[in-house]
């Protein structure tokens, strides 16, 4: 009894020392050298039980670009209004085409910390492998094609490439995932949710 007590102890202590370690540390999103720090949008997410659908996919060779020597999957909205990019194995994201000051998304945070700790509005929105999805400021060119635009990905057509998976419906917006950590977002210029939002089966 004494030593099942003793392990439960030393079992009870482990699990809040790696709890105490998990709520202090957090990734921070960096897509240049200079590029500016993020603020967490939400926790940590829970991964979902259910396998992403295959139904829809894109063909991932119609939007790949190399770019400063990197091999990124870039595609712009249907309206034209957002520019988004998977870079493979690091982070997914969109950001405002029209705009690169703000994000113009309803509910997102008025101000995240800029790169020598000033507050600067967010213009994009990213999920990397681990972690929860956030909003970051910057620097140009983003998750833009320069030169650009990329090419549309069209309703209802998912693009898969990297541990990452985006797709955009009309009627819940552009919705990026990370296979590997299972956290991803969902958005339009009316709000944004921490969830990826699959595209249905059975969608045209």
């Amino acid at each position: 009894m004494v030593q099942w007590a003793m392990r439960s102890s030393i079992r009870a202590g482990l699990v809040a020392a790696a709890l105490l370690s998990t709520g202090c540390s957090g990734p921070t999103v960096v897509t240049t050298e200079d590029a500016a720090r993020t603020t967490a949008t939400s926790a940590a997410p829970t991964p979902t039980t259910e396998r992403p659908s295959n139904v829809h996919l894109a063909n991932a060779f119609d939007f790949a670009a190399d770019t400063g020597g990197q091999t990124g999957y870039y595609f712009s909205s249907p309206s034209g209004r957002w520019a988004c990019a998977i870079l493979p194995r690091v982070r997914a994201g969109c950001q405002n085409a029209q705009s690169t000051s703000s994000i113009g998304i309803d509910g997102a945070p008025d101000e995240v910390p800029g790169p020598g700790g000033e507050s600067l509005a967010p213009n994009a929105i990213t999920i990397e492998r681990s972690g929860g999805p956030r909003f970051v400021r910057l620097t140009p060119p983003g998750f833009a094609l320069t030169p650009g635009p990329a090419a549309e990905l069209p309703f209802n057509r998912i693009l898969a490439v990297g541990g990452f998976r985006c797709n955009v419906q009309q009627a819940s917006g552009i919705s990026c995932l990370s296979e590997a950590g299972g956290g991803g977002f969902t958005f339009s210029a009316d709000g944004f949710t921490t969830a990826y939002t699959d595209v249905p089966p059975g969608a045209p």
